[in-house]
């Protein structure tokens, strides 16, 4: 069936909620696999996730265009090694028209509350508008979505401009501000160099530095992309060279000892642009590389050190009028804040939304740390899959988590069809088994005893976001879906 736009159905067998990577990829593959009978629910007015609403100068992806794109749609004329916002929302958008996904989409339909039902084995879904059901719910949502806004006194009453580097005002001229900004995070380091050269004076609140490596960002020749396209071999070996180096990165992670090798590299990327000793020791981290998400530029540093740059290496105590008040009591003048403080990752806001067979929200039962069952079912919430959820972060490209996932969730919807399933259920026994196995793998990795404080931490101390294991395992484990590890309910004869 192929649903139209005019079409007002209400009852799906499968609902996808987010048009970002890995809703438009749901959408792809489940017409791959004959399965027509869905809908995308999507909140803005397009596709593209994180890539349509992160706007901000300089916004630009950190992992090679040709992992950071799906392996079923590889594109051969990208203009960079690592692609550029506007680039990549391009990419999606000609993938969801190409992949036919935008006929499936119910664009302005927010997921307000969506809730079990017992007695017609369907998930209830209230939207913006209006009510639908399904019998299988894909949360595509996105572990970078719901920005987060510092509680810092003073700040609802700053008499300038504030807004979030993801919510980027571009009606606000910069030029001439007194610009600061708060945070340093993977957003600051792109968006900070891009505007320093045009304000009047840029004041960057630090509370904690990064370890940064150098970028290898280069043009892709037009003749590199014609080589790709008439000979897409050619690309498939430098994605897998990509993946190589990165899943490199991610087995380093594990040990600790590796990564203090990774910081001389590091450490070298700040000395060849930074000379004052006082604002190197003030960049310089005290954890071990990896504790954070590692970054990469090549023009943060250079940046820092232009005259009309000021870097404080504290946090924001208060903000009274015009003054920014760091931790250490300097101030500072400002008319314009900058929120470069990143997004809710281990509080995802969709798990208030989310209320499965108990009728307790999901993350009310989570209580602060976030638990699945191979980060894709979660305990309480039958024929529900949450796409990045708990436990699944790698150093590596979003696509091969979102890719891995699908494999394993298109496998539960053929089988359930086959067998006549009416519900599928996280065993708990598997799930506590599952979960202790994880965090005993985690415990040694550089997340937990890097010496740092980072989102893969949650708000009781616990690592509920990365995956202790290499992608060739995530996608071993995720690659066929085994009804016998979940309790299933059949349909009766």
């Amino acid at each position: 069936m192929h649903p139209s736009p005019a079409e007002d159905r209400r009852d799906w067998e499968v609902i996808v909620v987010g048009a970002g990577f890995a809703g438009i990829a749901a959408g792809v593959k489940l017409r791959e696999a004959g399965i027509l009978d869905f809908i995308v629910l999507e909140k803005a007015d397009d596709v593209g996730g994180v890539w349509r609403d992160n706007t901000y100068p300089g916004c630009t992806c950190d992992v090679p265009s040709a992992l950071y794109s799906y392996s079923f749609a590889p594109k051969p004329d990208w203009q960079r090694l690592f692609a550029p916002q506007a680039e990549i929302r391009a990419y999606l958008q000609d993938i969801a028209r190409r992949f036919h996904v935008r006929q499936h989409t119910r664009f302005r339909h927010e997921l307000l509350a969506a809730r079990w039902s017992d007695e017609t084995a369907r998930w209830q879904l209230e939207t913006s508008q209006g009510g639908f059901t399904a019998r299988f719910v894909i949360l595509a949502c996105g572990p970078m979505h719901e920005p987060v806004v510092p509680a810092i006194p003073g700040l609802a009453d700053f008499p300038g401009t504030v807004f979030h580097s993801s919510q980027w005002r571009h009606d606000h001229d910069l030029r001439g501000r007194r610009v600061a900004v708060i945070g340093t995070g993977a957003s600051a380091i792109q968006f900070v160099p891009a505007i320093q050269p045009t304000v009047g004076h840029l004041t960057v609140f630090q509370r904690t530095p990064q370890w940064i490596l150098p970028k290898l960002d280069l043009g892709i020749p037009r003749a590199v992309q014609a080589l790709f396209e008439r000979v897409p071999l050619m690309q498939r070996l430098l994605r897998g060279s990509v993946y190589g180096t990165f899943e490199a990165l991610n087995g380093g992670i594990r040990h600790p000892a590796v990564m203090k090798q990774l910081q001389r590299l590091a450490r070298h990327n700040i000395h060849r642009s930074v000379r004052d000793p006082a604002l190197r020791a003030a960049l310089t981290p005290d954890y071990i590389a990896g504790c954070k998400r590692i970054l990469q530029s090549n023009n943060w540093y250079p940046a820092l050190v232009q005259p009309n740059v000021t870097l404080v290496p504290h946090g924001v105590q208060a903000i009274e009028g015009h003054r920014v008040v760091a931790q250490d009591g300097s101030q500072h003048e400002a008319d314009t804040l900058i929120l470069g403080t990143g997004f809710e990752i281990t509080a995802p806001p969709i798990a208030q939304r989310i209320r499965g067979r108990s009728g307790i929200p999901v993350a009310q039962r989570w209580a602060g740390s976030p638990e699945g069952y191979l980060g894709t079912m979660v305990m309480d919430c039958p024929n529900a899959f949450l796409m990045f959820g708990p436990n699944l972060a790698v150093s590596s490209s979003a696509v091969i988590i979102i890719e891995a996932q699908l494999a394993y969730v298109v496998d539960a919807l053929k089988q359930a069809r086959a067998q006549r399933v009416r519900s599928i259920d996280v065993d708990p026994h598997r799930h506590r088994r599952y979960n202790a196995q994880l965090q005993a793998a985690l415990q040694h990795t550089v997340w937990n005893t890097g010496g740092c404080q980072s989102y893969y931490l949650d708000a009781n101390g616990r690592n509920s976001t990365a995956w202790p294991w290499t992608t060739f395992e995530m996608r071993r484990r995720l690659s066929r879906f085994r009804m016998s590890e979940y309790v299933v309910q059949h349909e009766p004869a």
